[in-house]
């Protein structure tokens, strides 16, 4: 077979499943637990697979059956040495083409950042929730409202490089950005919950030193739509369990799993979208 047949994206999980002896939801656990197998994504978000998919799993499956361990034969197939991807904006935009980015400035990040915070705090039940602030001095600024939210949510996680030390009793849970992270320069607000998810990604474009702070230019994504909620929470975690926090471990495997289905309710969206517009309107 030819390379470029075996790189052609053409199968659908049904039938990656029919070809390995695998269900779809296996298939779909040992992604999210592993990251293998690595589909492609439509831009409808369906995942599509290529006969090099079919090699290694049937090549992970021979290992395992004589005895290796998943995640190890996983790992000989694949040649797995990648670094996981530290990035919020760069994994949503990879793994979910159809979310449209828009150039926001630092004003309507705020509008959107405090509506996902109120509707967290107010609707989530047992919300997992991740932020990320650049800084220390945006985290100051923003700490009261994530006080509250690490109060009625299930795991709440700040990230940022931080120059002081957290206190034994306080939350929610600081983890320190390594010099060369990527979320550096990111703005996230990640609420992982049944009843509500939401994420917002950005990063910041280059160059903005003299513009004012609250004009300051990121390139943003947003959305309600679960998968890609989930997809930003694990990757957060990954970011907290590199830099050494105890709790991401335990946070990894309760994102491993699929999420909910989001509620058709459309009152759900309508809440949120309120809240938005009445911040954009008060900070214009």
């Amino acid at each position: 077979m030819k390379k470029q047949e075996l790189d052609e994206p053409n199968l659908r999980i049904g039938d990656l499943a029919r070809r390995t002896g695998l269900t779809p939801e296996l298939l779909r656990t040992w992604e999210s637990r592993h990251g293998f197998p690595r589909p492609q994504r439509l831009e409808s978000g369906h995942r599509r697979y290529t006969e090099a998919d079919v090699a290694m799993i049937k090549g992970v499956l021979h290992r395992r059956d004589a005895g290796t361990r998943l995640e190890v034969a996983i790992a000989e197939v694949t040649g797995a040495t990648r670094i996981p991807v530290h990035s919020v904006y760069a994994e949503l935009r990879r793994a979910h083409p159809r979310l449209e980015p828009h150039r926001l400035k630092k004003s309507t990040l705020l509008a959107l950042t405090w509506a996902i915070e109120d509707e967290c705090c107010a609707r989530a039940q047992r919300a997992t929730i991740f932020g990320a602030f650049q800084e220390e001095q945006y985290y100051r600024k923003a700490q009261p409202r994530w006080n509250e939210l690490a109060r009625v949510g299930h795991a709440t996680l700040a990230m940022a490089d931080f120059t002081s030390e957290q206190g034994d009793d306080e939350r929610p849970v600081r983890v320190q950005l390594a010099d060369d992270s990527p979320m550096r320069r990111e703005w996230v607000v990640v609420c992982d919950a049944p009843d509500l998810p939401a994420v917002l990604a950005a990063w910041e474009i280059p160059g903005q030193q003299t513009v004012p702070d609250g004009d300051r230019l990121f390139e943003s994504v947003w959305t309600i739509d679960p998968q890609a909620v989930r997809h930003a929470a694990r990757v957060c975690a990954h970011v907290a369990q590199a830099a050494g926090v105890a709790e991401a471990s335990t946070l990894i495997e309760e994102l491993a799993g699929e999420p909910e289905p989001l509620s058709s309710d459309p009152a759900d969206a309508a809440s949120l979208f309120g809240r938005v517009v009445a911040y954009v309107d008060r900070l214009s």
